[in-house]
């Protein structure tokens, strides 16, 4: 019999879906799971991990787990070679970690802050992604774009977007999110890099 690889990404997928309408559906959940600094003082380090698996609404859910699903699986069979065939899952969590930590340190006293969603995380996988295949498409707004001027429009976007004050999207987590894959997935394998050096002088038009 055939044994397919248990896909990881689809998991988390799925997990972020149950758990995120869950929330939307009681406000008890939502509480206990976002991302609030004060919480932290009270052993609450469980919400570096489960901001990322509720969300705001049902677009913010499905923008990230559309992403998830078309660049996850990618990047998901690069990291599967790593710990034990959990290097995916590491490497998500550990992006949901790092992407909110500047704002936990910039509002850690602040009983007015909040973050929660997935963008951190999915930000690493496509930014990873781009590493590999910088001159694949994307579809932004259906409108297909070459990923690496994607990465390029994005992070000029998120800087700007985080400058403005009355935002409610922490584009803050999206920029380190976005540094995490790319700096990570070179540090695992820095064949990456010349790889991703290569790649872009291979335009395909």
């Amino acid at each position: 019999m055939l044994h397919l690889p248990f896909n990881h990404s689809i998991t988390l997928i799925i997990i972020t879906v149950i758990v995120s309408l869950l929330a939307f559906s009681n406000q008890a959940v939502m509480n206990r799971l976002i991302f609030w600094p004060p919480a932290m003082q009270k052993g609450q380090y469980d919400r570096f991990i489960t901001h990322g698996f509720v969300h705001a609404d049902g677009t913010y859910l499905l923008f990230n787990m559309i992403t998830l699903f078309f660049f996850g699986s990618a990047i998901e069979q690069f990291y599967r070679q790593y710990a034990f065939n959990m290097g995916f899952v590491l490497f998500y969590l550990g992006a949901l970690i790092f992407a909110i930590l500047p704002s936990y340190i910039k509002h850690k006293n602040d009983y007015q802050w909040a973050s929660l969603g997935a963008s951190g995380a999915v930000s690493a996988v496509l930014f990873a992604y781009i590493l590999f295949k910088p001159w694949s498409l994307i579809l932004v707004f259906f409108i297909p774009v070459p990923a690496i001027i994607f990465a390029v429009l994005y992070v000029g976007y998120s800087i700007w977007s985080a400058k403005r004050t009355g935002q409610h999207i922490n584009h803050s987590a999206h920029l380190w999110g976005a540094a995490y894959g790319v700096v990570v997935t070179i540090l695992v394998n820095p064949k990456v890099l010349p790889h991703f050096l290569s790649a872009l002088t291979q335009l395909p038009f």
